[in-house]
């Protein structure tokens, strides 16, 4: 976790002239020309009914520090005159800070567009859970008042690359910071797997799938799966069986640079690669996900350095009688 001293953030004010002619740009109508100002990206969860308050409000306390919000088409619903763009494209834009409203999946989505920019992103909680999106909307302008002065920690949060291999040629390549998982299709019926650490078998096995989760995935699908707990910033992996049929097979910790296989050698229809619990890929016999450590990083925005722990307590019971 990267720590920042107060010092003034040294963001430079527009006109006026300026502010009224961007703000005048429709959704999606001609491109942006910010050359001068810090954008901030604004990514928010669909159809959540706060957004109309919350919003402008934002927008308001953006441009009067002299920031400009780039939303969006989930916000600009709220925002007629805002600006607006496709939440793919928002990288390109180049913003300081990704600001995002809603729960845990919308922070997954995000941190997959942004991987390879390692923009820092502040996570506003309006989900159900919310154990990534750890920051209230009560001290949203708290929060971001910290980061306009540099008073403010990154949380460095690892990734995972996925690739596919199909009949010994690359398929695809795909990013994850929680988890990636390669289970069998939709029938009732287990699959067969086999993994390899580094290119050495570990087991073969029958069962549900496999999950191969990052130390931030630990808290998400593999502790449903009764894998282990790891604090972020531990160097490792976890490859947890889903639903094996063995009483002996349990989850394992590897190191964090090793290559992980995982190769489907029977399945009743069809396998999946699920990224995140959103992306799915349809996998074929013989196909290999092969899982090692990203070279991006995830930087979530934090006032506190205890938030891992406190999240861990109010919102698992962990550690509760």
């Amino acid at each position: 976790m990267w720590s920042f001293c107060c010092m003034p953030a040294g963001a430079r004010s527009r006109s006026r002239a300026d502010a009224s002619r961007m703000a005048r740009h429709a959704p999606g109508s001609h491109p942006l020309h910010w050359d001068r100002m810090v954008r901030v990206a604004i990514v928010c969860k669909p159809q959540k009914e706060e957004l109309a308050r919350i919003l402008p409000e934002l927008i308001a306390w953006l441009r009067e520090r002299g920031y400009d919000p780039l939303l969006d088409r989930e916000g600009g619903v709220y925002c007629p005159g805002a600006a607006v763009v496709d939440r793919a494209e928002m990288p390109a834009y180049g913003p300081g800070l990704v600001i995002v409203l809603g729960g845990d999946g919308t922070l997954l989505s995000v941190a997959r567009i942004f991987a390879a920019t390692g923009t820092p992103i502040l996570s506003v909680n309006l989900g159900f859970l919310g154990f990534l999106t750890e920051i209230r909307l009560a001290d949203l302008y708290t929060t971001l008042e910290g980061w306009c002065s540099n008073c403010h920690s990154l949380d460095a949060r690892v990734m995972l690359q996925a690739t596919v291999w199909r009949d010994g040629v690359l398929h695809s390549t795909h990013e994850a910071l929680n988890e990636v998982v390669v289970s069998k299709g939709d029938i009732a019926r287990m699959g067969d797997f086999a993994v390899e650490l580094d290119g050495k078998s570990v087991a073969r096995f029958r069962a549900d799938g496999v999950i191969v989760s990052t130390p931030t995935g630990s808290t998400a699908y593999t502790l449903a799966a009764n894998g282990p707990i790891l604090t972020p910033d531990v160097d490792a992996m976890v490859v947890t069986p889903i639903c094996p049929h063995l009483l002996t097979l349990r989850p394992i910790v590897v190191r964090g640079d090793a290559l992980l296989t995982v190769r489907v050698e029977g399945v009743p229809n069809h396998g999946l690669l699920t990224v995140d619990g959103q992306k799915a890929i349809e996998l074929h016999l013989g196909d290999e996900v092969r899982c090692q450590r990203s070279t991006h990083t995830v930087n979530l925005v934090r006032l506190s350095e205890s938030g891992f722990f406190e999240a861990l307590r109010s919102k698992l019971s962990w550690g509760e009688r």
